[in-house]
């Protein structure tokens, strides 16, 4: 039987935090922030299984 496990936490712009560049480091994939149009992408040793999940628009 498998057992799963579910974390969240809140990334908070005022804090200085970006979402996109939060995304791109856990998924490892290069992403670009349509706000600030900069390109965020950090290099993983190991790529990890991930899917990223957004709107159509």
């Amino acid at each position: 039987m498998a057992i799963y496990h579910f974390s969240a936490q809140v990334i908070s712009r005022s804090k200085g935090q970006s979402a996109v560049a939060s995304a791109s480091y856990r998924s490892g994939e290069r992403l670009e922030d349509e706000r600030t149009g900069e390109t965020k992408y950090y290099v993983r040793n190991v790529q990890p299984e991930t899917m990223i999940l957004s709107p159509s628009h």
